[in-house]
């Protein structure tokens, strides 16, 4: 028995194997997922990034190249 699951976006029903849109069941709701990322409708939950420790290794690549 194949493997299914059901679509991210439509929740439809689809195999797993031998699908090139898995885990969606197709280019249309790989798109709408793909577009809802971009319009930050989803969000990976965590702080705020801490750049002091970018800006310090900045600093040293340039006393290096001095």
């Amino acid at each position: 028995m194949p493997l299914t699951v059901k679509c991210p976006t439509c929740r439809k029903e689809v195999h797993w194997e031998g699908n090139p849109h898995r885990p969606f069941c197709s280019e249309r709701c790989r798109t709408i997922d793909l577009g809802a990322w971009a319009e930050e409708r989803y969000k990976i939950p965590g702080g705020e990034p801490d750049f002091s420790a970018d800006e310090q290794d900045d600093e040293d690549d340039d006393d290096d190249a001095r």
